[in-house]
C-alpha cells in the first residue's frame, strides 16, 4: 500500500473520463460571474454566458460596450466537500494495514507476548479507523467551459462547448472485518500468543500472503458532454417591447466511472480500465426566453430548459463479490425561470430550478432557489454576491448533503480585456472559479 493512493485514484478518475469526453457536465456548467452570483444567469446572462445560461440572453440588450462580440476562454470552476477528511483517513488506514501486515507476519512466525501486545494495538487501531471510515465521502466537482458569441439585432450567434466532471468516494465497513478485528484484540487481552496465533491463521490470506480485508472504497463518477450552437432572435411586440427567443442544438455525450475495490486489493493501475466505464451520446436541445418589461426597461425575465430530450445511461458494474449495483445517470429536461432588475450600476436577480435533478453518485439531489447581485464601478469593476438553497436536500440522500451555499466574486475590465473571479462556501463546500475573455 502506498501513501496518497486515494489521491492519484481521485486524479485518474478525473483524467480517464476526461480522455473519452473532454466536455463533461452533469450539472449545467456555469460560468464564473453567475458561479459568484450563487448559480444565478438565467434572466442576466451576457452574450458569452448566455450559450449556458439562456440562449434567448444573446438577443437582449446589454451594455454598449459588450454587446458585439463576446468571448470566454476559458473559464474553470472547482468545489469540494470533505466533511470528514475522507482521503486522509484511507492515506492512514492503508499504513496502518502495512504496519499490521508486518505484525502478522511476525506473530506467525514466532508467537511472543510482546508481538502479541503490539498486534492487539495495531487491531483495534484499524478497528477503530475503518469504523470511523464507514459512510464518509469525499465529493469534487470540477469545470471548464469555452463560448464565443456575436449578438445582432437581425440574429445572434454563438458557438459552445463546457466541462464538468462530478467524482464521488466513499467508504464501507465490512461487519466481517469488525468481526475478526475484534476477536485479535479480545484473543490477544484473554489468551496466549497461540491462540491468537491461530486467530489470524484462520483468516484468508492474498497471494502475497497478507490477509485480506473486505471493507472497500466505491468511487462514482458522471459527466456529460456539450458541444454546440447557439441561436437568438429578439421579436417586437406591439406596445414596443421585444422578447426575445433562443435555442441551442448540441451534441452530448454521457459517461460514467464506477469502481469498487476492497481495501487490500486497491490497485493504482486499474483506474482507468475500460471495464469500469460506459458512455452514450446523442443530440439534444436548450430553448429559452427572455422579455424586459418596465417604463426603462429596468425588469428582465427569463426561463430556459435544458435537456429536452431524455436521455439516461447504465453504470458498469462488474464486480458483484463487492456487492456493486448498476447506477443511472439521467439527463432530464430541466427547467429554470427568473427575474431581475437592473440599471448601469446594477443587478439584482432571483431565480428557481422548477425540475429536480436526481444524484448519480453519493450526494444530494439539487433543486436550487437562488439570489444574486452585481454593483458595477464604471463597467471597470464589478463586485458579486449570492445565496441558494437546495430544495431537494434531505436526509434520505446518500452522500453529503448540499443545503445552503454562498458565493461572492470581483469581475475587471480594461481595454475590453475582463478577468472574473468567484468563491463559494457552505457548511460542505469550498470552491473557486477563474474567467478570462473578451467583450467589445
Amino acid at each position: 500500500m502506498h501513501q496518497y493512493r486515494l489521491s492519484r485514484l481521485f486524479i485518474a478518475v478525473g483524467l480517464s473520463v476526461a480522455a473519452t469526453s473532454a466536455l463533461a457536465s452533469p450539472q449545467a456548467f456555469m460560468s464564473s460571474r453567475s458561479f459568484a452570483m450563487g448559480g444565478t444567469g438565467v434572466a442576466v446572462a451576457h452574450p458569452s454566458n448566455a450559450t449556458s445560461a439562456n440562449p434567448a440572453m444573446m438577443a437582449a440588450d446589454h451594455h454598449s460596450w459588450s454587446d458585439d462580440f463576446s468571448l470566454t476562454l476559458p473559464s474553470v470552476n472547482a468545489r469540494v466537500a470533505d466533511e470528514e477528511e475522507t482521503i486522509d483517513q484511507v492515506d492512514d488506514i492503508q499504513d496502518v494495514i502495512d504496519d499490521f501486515d508486518q505484525l502478522v507476519s511476525s506473530i506467525k512466525t514466532s508467537p511472543s507476548q510482546q508481538s502479541t501486545n503490539e498486534l492487539a494495538r495495531s487491531s483495534a487501531d484499524l478497528r477503530d479507523r475503518l469504523v470511523g471510515f464507514d459512510k464518509d465521502t469525499v465529493r469534487a466537482n470540477i469545470g471548464l467551459g469555452l463560448a464565443l458569441a456575436v449578438p445582432s439585432k437581425a440574429l445572434s450567434v454563438g458557438f459552445f462547448t463546457n466541462a464538468n466532471l462530478t467524482a464521488t468516494v466513499r467508504g464501507e465497513l465490512s461487519s466481517d472485518d469488525r468481526i475478526f478485528l475484534d476477536n485479535v484484540v479480545n484473543t490477544a487481552q484473554t489468551g496466549t500468543p497461540t491462540d491468537v496465533q491461530n486467530v489470524v491463521n484462520s483468516a484468508a490470506v492474498d497471494q502475497d500472503g497478507n490477509i485480506i480485508f473486505d471493507s472497500r472504497g466505491r468511487i462514482l463518477a458522471s459527466a456529460v458532454g456539450e458541444f454546440g450552437i447557439s441561436l437568438a432572435h429578439a421579436l417586437e411586440l406591439n406596445n414596443g417591447s421585444a422578447i426575445q427567443l433562443g435555442i441551442s442544438p448540441k451534441y452530448v455525450q454521457l459517461q460514467t466511472f464506477q469502481y469498487t475495490e476492497s481495501v487490500s486489493g486497491f490497485e493504482d493501475d486499474e483506474f482507468d480500465g475500460d471495464e469500469y466505464q460506459t458512455e452514450k451520446s446523442g443530440f439534444n436541445l436548450d430553448i429559452g426566453a427572455a422579455y424586459a418589461f418596465g417604463d426603462e426597461k429596468q425588469w428582465n425575465a427569463g426561463i430556459a430548459i435544458k435537456n429536452l430530450i431524455p436521455m439516461e445511461l447504465d453504470s458498469a458494474a462488474s464486480r458483484s463479490d463487492l456487492d456493486e449495483k448498476v447506477r443511472t445517470l439521467e439527463l432530464n429536461p430541466m427547467a429554470t425561470v427568473g427575474i431581475a432588475h437592473k440599471s448601469n450600476y446594477h443587478v439584482v436577480t432571483a431565480e428557481v430550478d422548477l425540475t429536480k435533478k436526481e444524484a448519480f453518485g453519493f450526494e444530494d439531489d439539487t433543486q436550487w432557489v437562488a439570489l444574486g447581485a452585481e454593483f458595477d464601478a464604471w463597467r471597470y469593476a464589478q463586485l458579486r454576491v449570492g445565496a441558494r438553497y437546495n430544495l431537494a436536500s434531505n436526509d434520505d440522500n446518500d452522500g453529503i448533503a448540499e443545503e445552503t451555499q454562498f458565493t461572492a466574486g470581483i469581475g475587471l475590465n480594461v481595454f475590453g480585456a475582463r478577468l472574473d473571479l468567484g468563491a463559494l462556501i457552505s457548511d460542505a463546500d469550498m470552491g473557486a472559479a477563474l474567467e478570462l475573455g473578451a467583450a467589445f
